[in-house]
């Protein structure tokens, strides 16, 4: 190992302080000479304890990448109950059912206790001395890895926790640093970057007085929930905004829509063609795009978008109209809009619209500079895993660590990634709770609960400045060998780097070394101490900076027009396939909370178990009734399921929510209904070469069985089986002032 002295440069840039944030955390105000200088460790507890009486520690949220803050009531000793921390911005005092469950991670029964490790074709317990022994003969100085043979797995990963795990990987000359989301928006992303100049643009949706949504699930399974909610409460004031929703099976956020329409799936782009075409005919749009762009959108008039999305012609120049009287107005792509093999030319269109609209720098603004980039979110992609599943296929992979996903769980069945996992002889998985992935694994390291640990996070999306919250433990930790990843990973970095890490005795120190070396960046005029406490206690570091100017300088050639044309139809699967992600299981990370498989799903109200969405009347023409298990089939795979009849969807399109379906991750999980992601086909975006996880085609067959869906809607949730509240359909009623009875 290199026994160089460490610059104060490059001292700054382990701590995760780079670019011109190390310019000034630079300038004076450092008393760290060369990493030699000890940091002690926090090891004060809390004491006093008055019975009966909750103390509020903030933290942050890790349920999800939204990056929420959080506030913890701790009575006790014990941590009882999440709320949201009003210093964020982000979550502004609020905080959604899926961040409450994050108590139940914390007290989940089923938590790893204790390393385990392989012994033949079972993970059996061992103590931590030995677990540490394996890791450090594979790990450690006199590893014989090099480059690329050693990888490391995250989902999403931002923070310092990211700074360490490329740390570690740099120290053996790797930049294999895999990063995978089973519910990607890379194509998404790549288009609004093309289009519009901003990856992740800003949105004002409170700004805006009329939002054109193509199946974004903004309130729902959004990028953020929570805050895009408050920022919809402010849309929906005096003067109300206008929301109309499009997209092919109903979310959360269509549900609340003034407007809806069910789409064809994978036409969505060629109905914002057919808007555009619309919204051109307007005086005050018809010199806003290229004129060979104009001319090429000619074809999409009302009736041909009709033919081929599914969607009434009389609704293109209505929502043209509207379009026209309500501005500034928003237009949004989702997943199910560019989940397609053409789904980056579909979010191209869509956001085409809101350049022919004129909303940048009105309802859509750029993101600020982040001072930090090595702290910056780090979100993944299919391709990734892919890329990764290739490498251990060809045996490039010695050893791979993985964190914060689990792919065996949620990679579809024609990648073999299961099988090419086995090809690699060292598989480390960092888990609170044995899932899929983490049972192929020859060691299992116990994590400490996010509520027990230390750490800091950056959320993707940064609606104004930049915010960076802080994790903080709210209580003692629960079981003596579960371990904090950051612990884990600093230890490693000691045997690969003792001369840049000795300095710290654990993770606590270096996070607060970090922060308190990045002050001058926040210009604040306190002691490092008075500056380390406050930072914990607001749980939240801010930066108010400008919204970066949205430019592209051509967005429009972008977008790629051809003469429309209808679906092409397979005989053998008609039926479009439509996953719905529901807003608390996600991919299937939350199944093992019991709070959440209670709580019933916002449109349909099934609890605990998986189900096929079928529209009424399709399920009327196949005589097929609530209930009623079917058997749904792509060219990939099956799987079998309870009907659920349902309204809400495109009558072509059945659907099935995502996150059920496991065979490992806790009695809350195991058997819990069936896994949408082994349905999937090999189909990919012409652009990004992104899945495209909305492009599956299937048939559906009745097996002959039925049984009860267990939801909360109907008779089985009327009191004591009594029908306390009478309803009757809106059609039916008697509204009309003169056709009622009015006592004056």
């Amino acid at each position: 190992m290199s026994s160089r002295i460490l610059d104060r440069r490059d001292f700054l840039r382990v701590l995760g302080i780079g670019g011109a944030a190390a310019t000034l955390a630079g300038c004076g105000n450092t008393s760290i000479e060369s990493g030699k200088e000890l940091v002690m460790s926090y090891v004060q507890p809390e004491d006093f304890v008055v019975p009966g009486v909750g103390v509020y520690y903030a933290s942050a949220c890790t349920q999800c990448g939204s990056g929420c803050g959080i506030m913890g009531r701790v009575r006790e000793g014990r941590i009882l109950k999440l709320e949201g921390n009003p210093k964020s911005l982000i979550s502004a005092g609020k905080i959604c059912g899926l961040g409450q469950a994050g108590v139940q991670v914390h007290y989940n029964p089923d938590r790893l206790r204790t390393p385990m490790m392989r012994e033949g074709d079972t993970l059996k317990p061992v103590s931590w001395e030995k677990a540490q022994a394996s890791l450090n003969s594979r790990l450690g100085p006199a590893s014989s890895l090099a480059g690329n043979q050693i990888a490391f797995l995250t989902g999403e990963i931002s923070g310092h926790q990211k700074v360490m795990v490329e740390a570690l990987l740099e120290s053996f000359g790797s930049d294999n640093h895999v990063i995978y989301d089973a519910l990607s928006t890379v194509t998404g992303r790549a288009a609004s970057k093309a289009v519009i100049g901003e990856s992740l643009p800003v949105l004002k949706i409170d700004q805006a007085r009329m939002i054109l949504s193509f199946g974004n699930d903004f309130l729902g399974s959004g990028v953020s929930p929570v805050y895009m909610a408050a920022q919809y409460a402010r849309f929906r004031k005096a003067p109300r905004g206008t929301l109309v929703q499009i997209e092919p099976r109903m979310t959360l956020t269509g549900a609340n829509a003034d407007r809806w329409y069910a789409i064809k799936p994978g036409t969505e782009g060629v109905f914002a063609l057919g808007l555009a075409h619309a919204l051109l005919a307007h005086e005050s749009y018809s010199h806003t795009l290229p004129a060979d762009l104009v001319a090429a959108l000619k074809p999409y008039d009302k009736d041909t978008v009709s033919d081929v999305t599914g969607v009434h012609a009389d609704a293109i120049p209505h929502l043209a109209g509207m379009l026209w009287e309500k501005t500034p107005s928003l237009v949004l792509s989702g997943p199910s809009a560019e989940g397609h093999v053409r789904g980056f030319n579909n979010a191209a269109a869509i956001q085409l619209l809101n350049l022919i609209l004129d909303n940048r720098g009105k309802s859509l603004l750029g993101s600020s500079v982040h001072p930090f980039p090595q702290l910056v979110s780090a979100t993944g992609s299919y391709g990734a895993l892919a890329k990764l599943n290739q490498d251990m296929s060809a045996g490039r992979v010695q050893t791979l660590l993985l964190m914060g996903t689990n792919p065996v769980f949620t990679a579809p069945t024609f990648l073999p990634f299961a099988n090419n996992l086995s090809k690699v002889p060292f598989k480390v998985a960092f888990v609170t709770q044995l899932d899929e992935t983490a049972r192929q694994c020859d060691l299992v390291l116990p994590l400490l609960s996010p509520l027990e640990d230390f750490g800091t996070h950056v959320a993707s999306y940064q609606p104004s400045g930049v915010e960076i919250q802080i994790q903080q433990p709210l209580m003692e930790k629960l079981y003596p060998e579960a371990r904090g990843f950051g612990d884990m990973l600093l230890e490693l970095a000691k045997l690969r780097r003792p001369e840049v890490y000795k300095a710290f005795p654990d993770y606590y120190s270096y996070l607060k070394t970090a922060v308190t070396k990045a002050k001058p960046v926040f210009k604040v005029n306190a002691g490092d101490e008075e500056f380390w406490e406050d930072t914990l206690r607001a749980g939240v570091l801010r930066l108010d900076m400008p919204a970066a100017t949205l430019e592209s300088k051509d967005g429009a050639s972008v977008v790629q027009v051809d003469a429309p044309r209808a679906l092409d139809t397979d005989v053998h699967y008609p039926f479009f396939f439509v996953p719905s992600v529901r807003a608390d299981l996600r991919d299937g990370r939350h199944a093992n909370l019991p709070w959440l498989q209670e709580s019933p799903d916002p449109l349909t109200t099934v609890v605990w178990d998986s189900w096929v969405e079928i529209h009424p009347k399709t399920a009327y023409e196949m005589q097929i009734r609530e209930g009623d298990i079917l058997e749904v089939q792509s060219a990939t795979g099956s799987v079998r399921a309870k009907a659920y009849l349902f309204p809400g969807i495109q009558p072509d399109t059945v659907s099935m929510p995502l996150g059920q379906g496991h065979t490992a991750y806790g009695r809350y999980a195991d058997g819990m209904g069936v896994n949408p992601f082994k349905l999937f086909d090999p189909m990919f975006d012409e652009k990004t070469g992104e899945l495209a996880l909305y492009a599956t085609r299937v048939i559906i067959k009745k097996t002959g069985e039925n049984a009860l869906v267990v939801k909360d809607e109907g008779p089985t949730s009327l009191q004591q089986n009594r029908k306390l509240v009478a309803t009757i359909g809106a059609d039916r009623a008697q509204l009309a002032k003169e056709n009622a009875h009015v006592t004056e």
